[in-house]
């Protein structure tokens, strides 16, 4: 009868390691193939920190409403009074802000972005040419600043998704010389905040939709 020898009874070492190391490797990838992408990643923070920009505009807007419009019956929610008004919107020249639409197939991230940014840019001209009429600018100067401060992180969105950072190339039309009258002065700011506020509803909606996704 043979006797096994030492190396007869000794397990091959790459038969030992052999499914360990695949097990390992396995692990890994699945790791790897879980985790978000780095700018996936940063994405959705950027598109957090956009929501929570927006959220800061649609709370401090009454307060710049209450110290720059005085005109009694001028309130932000919608009243039959403010609905006769709408009239004035284009005798004024305030044009109408981007419509921002749900990012699908046929609308891409690019395409919402672009259309944000050019919300912001709109608001941004108006209220810029109101201070040098209103009476009362510091609220609507501290609404610019945020204003700005949003519009910079959707540029910052757009460096992160590898879109080309938008310019605004369109021409707004110069309000100032229609504002001939108090009341119209008034009327154009309550006009210019309340759009301001739907379109920034609009914005929140759509980046808080990118952050979740």
């Amino acid at each position: 009868m043979n006797t096994p020898t030492h190396s007869s009874l000794v397990t091959p070492p790459n038969t030992m390691k052999s499914p360990c190391v695949l097990l390992a490797v396995h692990c890994c990838l699945a790791l790897l193939y879980a985790a978000p992408l780095p700018e996936r990643d940063a994405l959705t923070r950027a598109a957090e920190r956009g929501v929570s920009l927006a959220k800061k505009i649609l709370d401090f807007i009454p307060h710049v409403h209450d110290a720059c419009v005085q005109t009694t019956g001028l309130t932000l929610e919608l009243s039959a009074k403010g609905h006769n008004l709408e009239y004035l919107l284009s005798e004024i020249g305030i044009p109408a802000a981007p419509v921002l639409k749900s990012i699908s197939k046929g609308h891409s991230l690019a395409e919402s972005l672009s259309r944000v940014l050019e919300g912001l840019d709109l608001h941004q001209d108006l209220l810029q040419k109101l201070t040098d009429v209103l009476r009362s600018t510091d609220t609507l100067q501290l609404l610019l600043a945020d204003i700005r401060d949003l519009a910079a992180q959707v540029q910052q969105m757009q460096r992160l998704a590898q879109i080309p950072v938008t310019v605004s190339q369109r021409d707004f039309p110069d309000i100032s010389s229609r504002l001939n009258s108090d009341y119209k002065v008034q009327v154009a700011a309550h006009l210019s905040l309340q759009q301001l506020r739907r379109f920034t509803q609009d914005v929140f909606r759509c980046l808080r939709h990118i952050a979740a996704s």
